[in-house]
């Protein structure tokens, strides 16, 4: 660890990261190092989310934040470790495998909606994958019917949509495959304070009321920790320090390195 986190103290060890999520584990993450090609990102990292809790990763760029999503999603190479659902592993699934049998669904940084297609048709590719499209359309139906910003636009092409229509019609899209985990890159990257509000409202009710588990990366600290239930930070492929999101808000180095106090 460089030592500019050295202010940070000894990272947080298994049993003080499983304190943190219940003993009925959703996700876990055992010593997993995993990276690109052969280049090793992360390093023996553990992780532990329970059913409906939401984990923000904060830390510095290059820190292995979205290396996490990814490597949950199956888009890394897995060099030791494994990643368990409920109790299953999962770690060498494709990532289609993963969203048809698994239930997790990675909603991406960058802006992926299909500008030409309508938000309807936008929400239809959700569930390309599933047997019967007709599944499709009635989640789709009931995602139009819950979002009036989609609703009154699902004829209209995707390209006219603000910057937090665009960032809900992404969410949305993946709620077609009824997900159980939702993994969230950067839902706040380019958008206007009060479409930031706005999307993690959206998240907070998905964990709220459809019980969603939510992993999600943030450069925004402050509002990702807001946010969740509980914090890691990463440097350098592993966890620095870990702790409840509103502790790790009042923590005077957190603040100091990454929320700008």
């Amino acid at each position: 660890m460089s030592n500019q986190y050295e202010v940070l103290g000894k990272a947080p060890g298994t049993k003080e990261l499983q304190n943190l999520s219940s003993e009925n584990n959703h996700l876990t993450i055992k010593k997993l190092s995993a990276g690109y090609g052969e280049m090793e990102i992360l390093h023996d990292l553990d992780l532990f989310v329970s059913k409906a809790q939401s984990l923000c990763l904060i830390g510095p760029n290059g820190a292995g934040k979205s290396t996490i999503l990814h490597s949950i999603y199956g888009f890394t190479n897995i060099f030791s470790g494994q990643i368990e659902i409920d109790g299953k592993e999962i770690t060498n699934l494709t990532p289609a495998e993963k969203l048809k049998s698994c239930g997790i669904a990675y909603i991406l940084q960058d802006n992926s909606v299909f500008p030409d297609m309508t938000v309807e048709e936008n929400l239809l590719m959700g569930g390309y994958i599933k047997d019967k499209q007709d599944e499709s359309r009635e989640e789709a139906e009931k995602i139009l019917q819950k979002y009036e910003r989609l609703r009154n636009r699902r004829n209209q092409p995707a390209k006219v949509l603000s910057g937090g229509e665009r960032r809900l019609l992404e969410i949305s899209r993946a709620l077609v495959m009824k997900p159980n985990i939702l993994l969230v890159d950067e839902p706040s990257i380019g958008l206007e304070p009060k479409y930031i509000d706005m999307v993690f409202e959206i998240l907070g009710d998905l964990q709220k009321n459809e019980k969603k588990t939510i992993i999600l990366v943030e450069q925004n600290a402050k509002k990702g920790l807001q946010f969740a239930d509980i914090g890691y930070v990463l440097v350098s492929g592993q966890t620095a320090i870990a702790g409840k999101g509103d502790q790790l808000l009042e923590n005077p180095d957190v603040g100091r390195l990454f929320l700008g106090g």
